[in-house]
């Protein structure tokens, strides 16, 4: 139960049976467990009346009575609410705390003096958190003692409640802070590439789960799309994600097969204990050979819908969940067709009370089905849309994680690529290659350029190689070429003596270029960098 419905139950309680009327009075700041308040604190009425229509009952505290006082927590009044015990309105001491309380709100009528009035303060575990003013009108009987005891255990439960209720606010805040930062700020913009999400929390009572989602660049041009989803809905189960999400992008990093990603992330998910588990889908994408490499830890299976309109299940191996420990994965190649898109989804999308997972897989595929059905292919946020339906807007009892992917592919006329043996000429004959190349490609006026830059970065992978060297050049948006060799050894920038013959080319590759890196494989290493394209701006 929310703040607002938490004062509004005491209003009910207490009008119109106990009393005619109730002002009631929060500090603001609002006292939140242990917490003291940075500054001064005041005293806001607040509205205890029913929300008016298209208001939630639960939302947030609303705006204070126009004629409301504000009156400080300060002198008599503080002293009065700090004691914790209801009092009458012509208590000894009560006249002052009476007067600040009720000095505008009282100006609508006659306040009533002595035993038509009670004050109530709001006290939590360990703070005050306001006062609640109780009144009689003339025609009916004053207060009694017993009517003491009465509005102490209202205050009681009530300042309790509003107790448990900023408590499960502030820790449901810093959860959801927790759990959108452990989540991508923005999708990356991969080439070949056009992604789209979707993330919608379950109902406010459990709205912390362990769901995630990622799209990770790697060497290649490649793409690793990641969906997964930790079991159990708490901070737990959130902290618990964002270490399994940290793992899968280190382990995507080193290159591994999706498999073995899936192995490594099951032997680290035990290391952190507490057998928590999780289910997690790692899909390979590589856009210049069309190809999808996919394994699955026991979560449900994507969809890859055809540009001809088709929409498939894809038949992977199911596995079992990230955390059951020793148990052995596949990956599963597949077509990708240019135009295809592959959506990622956790099982809050396809699963509730009335329908199981696969009878949901199978909904979901119908209408994705039809939406697809149309002249073209739709939008990949239109599609989102589709694919979540109703459960985008009403009530959830999962989380929700969703990823689209459109395939689009780089086309094989923009890719050059060379096996090189590693001898001293080899940086000569890769020049003349990308020469060639970039000339077919109208692009010379990046030839000087290239070719300096090729010779020197393949100059050094001579110098390690043991087996043929790989060169690939990419046209996309921008000209990308790739180096790669068996070795480990990652190059480091440096910068040469004047009386140093060597330790320029790194130098020259950072200065001339757009960016550049080199990313460990499990077969060795490569070392890309990027040029813009004539008539493209390119930002430094």
């Amino acid at each position: 139960m929310g703040l607002d419905e938490t004062l509004r139950e005491l209003r009910r309680a207490a009008v119109p049976d106990f009393a005619d009327r109730i002002v009631v009075h929060l500090c603001d700041p609002l006292p939140v467990g242990d917490e003291l308040p940075p500054g001064p604190v005041v005293l806001r009425p607040h509205d205890t009346d029913p929300p008016p229509p298209g208001r939630p009952a639960d939302g947030a505290p609303g705006p204070p009575p126009a004629s409301g006082a504000r009156p400080a927590l300060a002198g008599p009044l503080a002293e009065l609410l700090r004691d914790g015990r209801p009092v009458f309105g012509g208590a000894p001491g009560a006249g002052a705390a009476v007067a600040q309380l009720l000095g505008a709100a009282g100006a609508v009528g006659t306040v009533p003096p002595g035993q038509r009035l009670i004050v109530v303060p709001l006290v939590g575990r360990r703070q005050v958190m306001g006062s609640a003013v109780l009144i009689r009108g003339p025609d009916r009987p004053p207060f009694t003692g017993d009517d003491l005891l009465v509005a102490s255990q209202l205050a009681t439960h009530t300042a309790l409640g509003m107790d448990k209720a900023l408590l499960y606010g502030r820790e449901a805040s810093v959860a959801d802070a927790l759990q959108r930062t452990m989540l991508p700020a923005a999708l990356p913009e991969p080439t070949g590439v056009r992604l789209a999400n979707r993330y919608l929390a379950a109902s406010r009572t459990a709205r912390v789960g362990g769901d995630w989602y990622d799209a990770i660049q790697l060497a290649g041009n490649r793409v690793a799309l990641v969906i997964g989803d930790v079991m159990g809905h708490s901070v737990t189960s959130a902290a618990i994600m964002g270490q399994l999400r940290t793992i899968v992008e280190t382990l995507a990093a080193l290159d591994l097969p999706p498999d073995e990603v899936l192995h490594h992330l099951d032997e680290q998910a035990e290391r952190l204990g507490g057998r928590h588990l999780a289910t997690c889908l790692y899909a390979l994408y590589d856009p210049v050979l069309h190809r999808l490499l996919v394994a699955n830890a026991g979560h449900p299976p994507p969809l890859l819908l055809h540009p001809d309109g088709g929409a498939e299940i894809l038949r992977i191996p199911p596995g079992v969940p990230i955390g059951v420990g020793g148990a052995d994965f596949e990956s599963t190649e597949l077509p990708a067709p240019a135009g295809a898109t592959l959506l990622l989804y956790t099982d809050g999308l396809v699963e509730s009370r009335g329908a199981d997972v696969l009878t949901g897989v199978e909904d979901l595929r119908a209408r994705l089905h039809t939406a697809m059905s149309g002249s073209g292919p739709p939008p990949l946020e239109a599609l989102c849309d589709t694919a979540l339906g109703d459960r985008g807007s009403g009530h959830r009892e999962d989380d929700i994680a969703l990823l689209a992917a459109r395939l689009v592919g780089i086309e094989p006329e923009t890719v050059a690529y060379w096996y090189l043996a590693p001898h001293p000429q080899t940086a000569g004959q890769a020049r003349r290659l990308t020469r060639r190349t970039l000339r077919r490609w109208a692009l010379d006026e990046l030839l000087e350029t290239t070719e300096l830059l090729v010779g020197e970065v393949v100059a050094n992978a001579v110098r390690f190689a043991t087996r043929p060297i790989t060169l690939r050049l990419v046209r996309t948006d921008v000209l990308r070429c790739e180096v790669g060799d068996d070795s480990p050894l990652v190059p480091r920038m440096r910068h040469a003596r004047p009386s140093d013959e060597g330790g320029r080319g790194l130098f020259l590759v950072d200065t001339l270029t757009l960016r550049w890196g080199a990313t460990r494989l499990s077969t060795g290493k490569v070392v890309w960098f990027e040029q813009s394209l004539p008539g493209t701006l390119a930002e430094r």
